[in-house]
């Protein structure tokens, strides 16, 4: 038995609001080049694109991105209420990186061992105020 395979690309997302080589250029672009890509765009089809891409969960951050492009008042057109989400979403402050702690205990914190408790060593007197006049030497 023989299975066909097709000899061409994937076929197209029909719920894709723009042309597949327009969407693989805005997936491949770095920061500088998206938003000239973006503005190519009509600002409808833009923010039918910004809801279609944030709607997939591998082009979510995508989809941030063309958000921050297009105004409050089309994503709603587009998306309805999800496009008011989208859009706040979208222009939220990124997330701050978490602050690693430094070596060593703070005021109030008990430092932990994984090796058990220390033993205290005996303290071993040399003779003290005792031993005073009293020779050591052999």
């Amino acid at each position: 038995m023989t299975q066909s395979h097709p000899t061409s690309a994937a076929e197209p997302d029909v719920a894709c609001p723009v042309p597949m080589e327009t969407l693989g250029a805005i997936y491949r672009a770095d920061e500088y080049d998206l938003p000239e890509l973006l503005e190519a765009i009509q600002p409808l089809k833009r923010a039918q694109l910004a809801a279609y891409l944030y709607g997939k969960s591998h082009m979510h951050q995508l989809g941030l991105k063309v958000a921050r492009a297009c105004s409050r008042e089309d994503l709603v057109r587009v998306a309805g209420e999800i496009g008011s989400v989208i859009h706040g979403q979208a222009h939220l402050p990124p997330p701050k990186p978490a602050a690693v702690p430094e070596p060593g205990n703070k005021p109030g914190q008990k430092k932990i061992s994984l090796g058990g408790q220390k033993k205290e060593t005996p303290k071993i007197s040399l003779g003290g105020s005792a031993a005073k006049g009293r020779s050591f030497d052999w």
